[in-house]
């Protein structure tokens, strides 16, 4: 199945939750899912019940939607997070957060994951010094992520910086805001990645 490509905030109104997929409309609160609650189109209104298969696909969706992946690359990360050791849907999450365009995000250079996608694709990102336009690539302890140094005044980079301040920095990366570089200092624990997805369900989906 092809990423998504269609109108946003309409999915998010789907799922009846914010998954990030909007930035500054979010951040004020103007965002579709704010104020209208409820899902789209005709029947929006009407929640019937739902399937436990129904909710385990739910997560799967949303957490696609969320991170703007194809069912494709989403095997791919959960194939990798059951080889590793440990819990299979914490490594799934480590898995996801550790992407390029995630971190990019994370550090605040981007005020939504797509944005940070296209920064990344376009080659206004370096990874140690060496430009990376792979938005999947996976970034490990320690590297180092900044902003080439002609996009460093971009004017939509310099808000992304601007509004990351309401929201804060992950606490595994250290960013320089002023350079527009930061380091992935760490793999994020659990606990600490607020998402509005349940990676149990998506392990027992994938389980069947």
């Amino acid at each position: 199945m092809a990423r998504y490509r269609g109108a946003v905030e309409k999915l998010e109104r789907r799922f009846g939750i914010s998954l990030a997929l909007k930035g500054e409309r979010r951040l004020s609160g103007k965002s579709a899912v704010d104020k209208r609650a409820y899902g789209p189109g005709q029947h929006g209104q009407r929640r019937g019940k739902i399937s436990d298969y129904g909710l385990q696909l739910r997560e799967k969706q949303k957490a696609k939607a969320m991170y703007g992946i194809s069912e494709k690359q989403f095997r791919s990360i959960f194939v990798e997070a059951n080889r590793m050791e440990g819990n299979t849907g914490e490594n799934l999450v480590r898995l996801l957060e550790r992407r390029l365009d995630n971190v990019v995000y994370r550090m605040g250079f981007a005020t939504t994951r797509s944005f940070a996608r296209q920064l990344v694709t376009h080659g206004h990102v370096l990874v140690d010094g060496k430009r990376m336009d792979i938005p999947s690539a996976f970034i490990k302890s320690g590297q180092k992520v900044e902003i080439r140094e002609k996009s460093k005044q971009n004017a939509q980079i310099m808000r992304a910086v601007e509004l990351s301040n309401q929201v804060g920095i992950a606490p595994w990366i250290d960013v320089d805001q002023d350079q527009k570089m930061g380091v992935f200092t760490r793999y994020p624990e659990r606990d600490e990645v607020v998402i509005p997805i349940e990676e149990r369900l998506i392990v027992e989906l994938y389980s069947k």
